[in-house]
């Protein structure tokens, strides 16, 4: 091929791929999918979010404070349970689409962990978990934990324990969580 053959043929070439027919159009944007936590079940739990004053439900004495966030793009509820007498802990609490459940998992400063799993029921987040020493030490039981929003916007936290693999339980503790008039902690 003589050099003008061939510089027709690039010429050629380069008017084919420059041509408006030939050129490729642009992709379509990507529309974001939606957010993972976006569903109505992600919220069932939302009603607990807020700053708390804590009392035993009932009476007057206060006996903590519990910060409850809502965090990571709504995928979670955080809870900080600052109880009076120091013996700090918190909660991870989330919605997760695989089993259709809540699950929560409580760590405190005695080096505690128990996972507890469970739903609405009745417009009540109940969860429930085995809980090693909640009767003191050696005496295990089944926790059964009912969170109920109230009407003047208080939740009650209700936990019942088990000891016979839930044929029958007891009370074993009882608050109220009000909403405090000071700001949350930094």
């Amino acid at each position: 091929m003589k050099l003008s053959s061939r510089i027709l043929a690039i010429a050629s070439a380069a008017a084919v791929i420059a041509s408006p027919a030939s050129a490729q159009t642009a992709p379509a944007p990507r529309v974001p999918p939606p957010p993972a936590c976006a569903g109505p079940e992600h919220r069932q739990f939302d009603f607990w979010a807020g700053y708390w004053d804590v009392y035993p439900t009932g009476k007057p004495k206060l006996v903590a404070h519990s910060l409850i966030e809502k965090l990571y793009s709504g995928c979670v509820i955080r809870e900080n349970w600052m109880p009076l007498n120091h013996q700090d802990g918190g909660s991870l609490n989330n919605y997760m689409t695989e089993d259709k459940r809540w699950h929560q998992t409580w760590l405190d400063a005695g080096n505690g962990r128990i996972e507890f799993i469970g739903g609405l029921v009745s417009g009540k987040m109940v969860l429930m978990g085995f809980w090693p020493g909640v009767n003191g030490p050696g005496q295990d039981a089944l926790v059964r934990m009912s969170y109920t929003p109230n009407a003047d916007g208080s939740v009650r936290q209700f936990g019942e324990a088990s000891s016979d693999h839930g044929l029958t339980w007891q009370p074993n503790f009882d608050f109220t969580y009000k909403p405090s008039k000071d700001p949350p902690p930094k």
